[in-house]
This record gives C-alpha cells, structure tokens and sequence, in this order.
C-alpha cells in the first residue's frame, strides 16, 4: 500500500459508507409562454447602463443620427438602409478584418430576441445582424429591437433561437471588475449600448 492509498482509506474510513445516489434529479424548471413586460427590459437595461430610446421603425435613423451622426460606422450586409441617416458613413461588413472594424467608431444592427427579465438582448449572426466581431470590437453598438422580439424569460428565448447558430448574448455595455471591484467599461465589447425598441405606426 502506497501513501495515496493510505490516505485516501483514512478518508474513507472517517465519511463511511457513501449516501445512495437519487433514482431522478428534479428538475423544477419553468416552461416558455409567460407575459411580456416591455417596462421590465426597459428597467433592467437601463440598470446595466445602456441607454434606451423608444420610436417607431420611421424614426430609427433620427436616433442613429443623434448617437453617431456624422461618424463612421460599419453595419451588417442585411441591416434595413431606412434605419440610416445620411449623416453616418456607413460600411458593409464584407468580412472585414479586426483592424479595419476597429477604426469605425460604432456598429448599427438588428437583433434575434431579447429577455425582459434578465435584460439580455440575443444575436444571431443573421444577416441583418451580421459577424460576432462588428458587434464586439466598435466603441458604439446601436441594436435596434422590435417590440414583438421580446420575450419574458430564458426559456421563451431559447424556444426561439436555433442552437446551432453562433449566439452573442448582450446584458449591457461591456463591463468588468478587478479584486477591488474597479468597474472597466469596454474591455470585451463596447463600452457604449444603445437600445433601440421600435414600433410600427
């Protein structure tokens, strides 16, 4: 008998016998389908710092002229053009490198879904909301969400999403903390989230 083995017996010895494990492990966990509170997204994206701007889909581009007017942005291939103002100067991502991305000053796109309860916006790299790395890398994310693209909870999300897409789950601007919980805006994304939440007239 080797020291382990001596060891790990002495263990043994003083817990005894193990408890027998469970048949089933219950599983609690609540179904899709629960009432939509567009107030509570409003409350908990605004708690996560982002600022939130609430239009119809006509006045999209007067809030993307008032939050990058004037600058340079790159945008996904699919993004709907009426959502732009002519004040922006606007690139489609044709799989630009990092560098290149990294000297636009923000980044418009649409988004999959977004959690009321968590705050929590998803994309899904669909072609109005383009590559993970438009989103991550400009200092200036504008999202722009419908209405009927909220859901209540995690499970209505992920009821709606396809797994086998590449999913970037957003809760607020970028933000991390050293030991003395120093908040550091923008280290893995932007350091600036702006939600837009549209209507139809």
């Amino acid at each position: 008998m080797n020291a382990r083995e001596l060891i790990l017996g002495r263990i043994r010895a003083a817990f005894g016998e193990p408890p027998p494990a469970p048949a089933a492990v219950p599983r609690d966990v609540r179904s899709a389908g629960a009432a939509v509170d567009l107030e509570v997204l409003v409350r908990r994206l605004t708690d996560y710092r982002a600022t939130v701007h609430r239009c119809t889909d006509d006045e999209v581009a007067q809030v993307v002229d008032q939050v990058l007017g004037g600058r340079r942005v790159v945008i996904p291939p699919g993004l709907p053009r009426h959502w732009l103002p002519a004040t922006v100067a606007a690139t489609a991502d044709e799989n630009h490198a990092a560098e290149q991305i990294d000297d636009m000053d923000g980044v418009v796109t649409a988004a999959a879904v977004a959690i009321a309860e968590t705050g929590t916006i998803i994309l899904d790299a669909a072609p109005d909301q383009g590559r993970r790395v438009i989103s991550l890398v400009p200092d200036v994310h504008v999202c722009v969400l419908r209405a009927d693209q909220v859901v209540a909870t995690v499970p209505d999300a992920l009821a709606r999403v396809d797994p086998h897409r590449p999913l970037t789950w957003i809760s607020g601007p970028s933000a991390t903390s050293d030991i003395e919980l120093n908040r550091v805006e923008g280290v893995h994304g932007p350091r600036n989230l702006h939600v837009v939440i549209t209507t139809y007239p």
